[in-house]
């Protein structure tokens, strides 16, 4: 019965490493929140453009998959906020990573989730809509022909 409760003590404690660690990443995010920390998280459409053009950002589209069904915008990888957890090994954690919303509710809370995993994200401040009023005409023309160049 003892090898029993300790087995099962051990179990319980290595479930509960992922979300201690969360947990820390979390309360060391919000300890050393500073005037720096607070512009480093943000990002807009117009300085995210050459970071994807350069291939040094990855874009996170953060809505739930019937709004992403309805309208994409391109090059974002579809990742709805309510399956970020079970999803980090989809994200590419040597760039920076941009989530995005149609505005910025949602990618606020997904910059906060992945900085508190330890990864370097930044929510786009003019959201979805603001990228893609900045993505038309010649503009959209560059970036595609930019990423086919890093093909």
């Amino acid at each position: 019965m003892r090898q029993m409760t300790l087995l099962i003590l051990t179990l319980l404690m290595l479930g509960a490493a992922p979300l201690h660690a969360a947990e820390a990443g979390l309360e060391k995010f919000m300890t050393g929140f500073d005037y720096a920390t607070r512009k480093d998280m943000k990002i807009d459409s117009k300085t995210l453009i050459p970071l994807l053009k350069s291939g040094k950002a990855q874009l996170i589209d953060i809505r739930f998959k019937e709004e992403n069904a309805t309208w994409k915008v391109n090059p974002s990888i579809s990742i709805p906020l309510n399956e970020l957890p079970r999803r980090l090994n989809e994200i590419d954690k040597t760039k920076i990573v941009v989530t995005a919303c149609p505005h910025k509710d949602r990618a606020t809370i997904a910059m906060v989730y992945l900085r508190a995993h330890g990864i370097n994200a930044k929510y786009l401040t003019d959201g979805l809509t603001g990228l893609v009023e900045n993505l038309r005409g010649d503009a959209a023309k560059d970036l595609v022909d930019a990423l086919a160049a890093q093909k």
